[in-house]
């Protein structure tokens, strides 16, 4: 077992009901996790960092490797769900706005000790959009798309308004902020949406919690047609090796789609509430999480096993749906929302939205072509630079 002490509070909130790191906020917070010793090896053999994001506990962790030894970093959001992987970028969602992160790869071989990082995220901008209750999100190019539950569409993001909305399922009659069907996981495929997952086809005002244990459903965003349902609260579908995927996550289970059927093949059992999910070679990495005794997971199959299930990330391998490496929160972390993966890089250095908090070396960079002093006399104090003529 390995013991980390994360003594970087989570920012402040004035919601209520925010999540467990807004209670206390000035305290520390002990966080204790186990892994397999197989682990490691597969990290590093991949050449990932894995990126978890924990609303719960208000952080995103990073989990790599440096020398055959695996390495964690914790970073505080504030509530952050959703994150998105982009060729030289990240966004992710928090409470009430997105952030975006760019990699600065020349930077990362000079953070110490040298040779450690392959990557540097630096946080560079954030767009508010209200709290919408985004939820998962995927690069199109260099285009954002976010699953806005709380209106139940599929928006991106532009310079002017809070969102803007340009898919919703064909049974939501109305743009409201009334999360009518829990709208929450997106598939990209071929640079475009391909399948969200809703909990059920309601157009009512939160309609879908009667009926979440049985109505979840796989939706084709082209057609707008439901090509799978029957799962109990399903997230985060993926198409991958010319295969669909889907987490059952109110059953524990990583599910095969065949969109032409609808029907579905269990592949692996999970000893958790699964969201959250990546793929790397041949090796699925899911999200698990134990569950709250609220509402919201009342009645949900797992339930049935509560002491039992796990937080933290399993690592599926596809070809035999078995479990090949596991990393499990024993304290501290009870929630995840979301898996996502860094390829290339073995541990990739953040600087997140409040590292100043966290203890972390400010890095400032500056255009290339900005690096040398400006040969130019400085200004006298009072000049405006302009000549009289």
């Amino acid at each position: 077992m390995t013991t980390a002490i994360d003594d970087h509070p989570a920012p402040p909130t004035n919601e209520p009901a925010a999540n467990e790191a807004a209670e206390g906020v000035a305290a520390q917070r002990e966080v204790r996790y186990e892994h397999s010793l197989s682990l490691a090896p597969l990290l590093e053999k991949l050449g990932i960092t894995v990126l978890v994001s924990t609303y719960q506990a208000g952080k995103m962790v990073a989990i790599g490797t440096h020398q055959g030894r695996l390495v964690q970093s914790f970073h505080n959001f504030d509530r952050p769900m959703g994150v998105a992987v982009g060729t030289d970028r990240i966004a992710v969602a928090a409470r009430n706005q997105i952030w975006l992160l760019h990699n600065s790869a020349d930077i990362a071989p000079k953070i110490e000790p040298a040779g450690k990082h392959a990557a540097c995220y630096l946080t560079r901008s954030s767009q508010m959009t209200g709290e919408i209750q985004a939820h998962e999100m995927g690069w199109c190019g260099d285009e954002l798309w976010i699953v806005n539950t709380l209106f139940s569409c599929l928006c991106t993001l532009d310079g002017e308004h809070s969102f803007v909305p340009r898919w919703c399922p064909s049974f939501i009659s109305k743009l409201a902020a009334e999360d009518r069907c829990h709208l929450n996981g997106l598939a990209i495929f071929e640079g475009r949406p391909k399948y969200v997952t809703a909990m059920a086809q309601s157009d009512t005002a939160g309609g879908w919690r009667p009926t979440k244990v049985t109505s979840g459903c796989l939706i084709d965003v082209d057609s707008s047609e439901v090509v799978a349902e029957g799962f109990a609260m399903p997230h985060s579908p993926a198409v991958y090796r010319g295969h669909t995927w889907v987490l059952d996550s109110g059953r524990g289970s990583l599910k095969h789609v065949d969109v032409s059927s609808g029907k579905t093949e269990t592949v692996a059992k999970l000893p958790g509430y699964a969201r959250g999910m990546s793929f790397c070679g041949d090796y699925a990495l899911i999200g698990l999480s134990k569950i709250r005794e609220t509402s919201t997971f009342g009645g949900v199959p797992i339930a049935e096993n509560r002491e039992q299930l796990k937080c933290g990330v399993a690592v599926v391998d596809l070809t035999s749906g078995k479990l090949a490496a596991v990393f499990e929160f024993k304290a501290g972390v009870d929630e995840i929302f979301d898996v996502s993966v860094i390829p290339n890089a073995r541990m990739a250095a953040f600087r997140g939205p409040f590292a100043a908090t966290e203890g972390d070396a400010v890095i400032w960079t500056v255009p290339q072509e900005a690096r040398d002093l400006p040969k130019s006399q400085p200004m006298k104090p009072g000049s405006t630079g302009r000549q009289n003529k």
